[in-house]
């Protein structure tokens, strides 16, 4: 009769104890702190972290877009002896490695806003229907024909998703043309100003633009500005507090499809406390819905920055 009690209790803490620890630590790795969405995630899942535990320590640290520094970023948070990661991952799926040394420890992984190959789950915005709306919003506006920029950007899977949602759309427009989808402004305001200023050289006319996050959507928008340019449109990806700003002010930023740092991150926590319980979630990637705002509806948009 012991031996039966005994089995079935050590049966039971492998069942329940695989993963059942407190949310003591929470190490966050996102593709870089200069950026106002980044920022505002690290909010959202302090928040979320601090309803498990008031007390709970959070470390969060800027990838830099560099994969060795995110690399030993994770190493830095295993030594640290963090109970749950959230990372945005620089690199898909060069990163696996780091992510299955955390999860040896027992630690949860939660990738956000891009997907990271081995990761416990993911929480991020449906990329792909972000591209679509913005770039919907173009060929409506040109009445389907015209001569447009894709500007990209760093290679993680949510700028790859808009990009190829966008082309999606466009496709469906034989008198559209692509000038150009290649170039990497890098995510950030100084690189849609470079790219921007590269292409507005190189071509004499351009209809749209379409920049993979609102930081390089103003950086185009200045580049315009000083070469005086002002025949186009452009949209991008992201809501963030200064595209609010833009399209009520005097620029060539039309429309932004939306998206929910606050939200997504806090879903991280909460995704990744339930796995520390043991329990999985039902879908592996959860898609947050995106939503276009324009000048016409910004005045009812409710941001990043509205109060929780």
């Amino acid at each position: 009769m012991k031996k039966l009690i005994l089995t079935t209790l050590v049966f039971a803490m492998s069942v329940t104890g695989a993963y059942a620890r407190d949310l003591n630590k929470v190490g966050i790795t996102l593709g870089s702190l200069g950026n106002p969405f980044f920022k505002v995630m690290v909010k959202g899942a302090t928040d979320q972290a601090k309803t498990y535990n008031p007390n709970v320590e959070i470390i969060d640290a800027s990838a830099d877009y560099d994969l060795n520094k995110q690399f030993t970023q994770i190493d830095n948070f295993i030594a640290a002896g963090v109970d749950m990661i959230l990372i945005n991952a620089v690199d898909a799926k060069a990163i696996e490695p780091a992510i299955k040394r955390a999860q040896k420890e027992g630690i949860a992984v939660v990738a956000v806003d891009v997907t990271a190959a081995g990761a416990d789950a993911t929480v991020q915005t449906n990329n792909v229907q972000a591209g679509e709306i913005a770039c919907q919003f173009i060929a409506d506006k040109l009445g389907g024909k015209g001569e447009i920029i894709i500007q990209n950007g760093p290679q993680v899977s949510a700028v790859i998703d808009r990009v190829d949602g966008c082309k999606k759309v466009i496709a469906k427009y034989p008198d559209i043309k692509v000038l150009s989808g290649d170039q990497d402004a890098k995510g950030s305001r100084d690189g849609g100003l470079n790219v921007m200023q590269g292409h507005l050289t190189r071509f004499p006319k351009i209809d749209a633009v379409f920049a993979i996050n609102d930081p390089q959507a103003i950086g185009a928008d200045l580049a315009c500005k000083q070469l005086k340019r002002n025949e186009m449109i452009i949209t991008s990806v992201d809501g963030a507090p200064d595209i609010e700003a833009a399209l009520k002010g005097d620029t060539l930023i039309m429309a932004s499809a939306s998206q929910d740092p606050y939200s997504m991150a806090k879903m991280g926590i909460q995704v990744g406390y339930d796995i520390l319980q043991g329990k999985k979630p039902a879908e592996a990637v959860i898609l947050m819905p995106s939503t276009l705002v324009t000048r016409d509806n910004v005045k009812d948009y409710k941001g990043w920055s509205s109060p929780r």
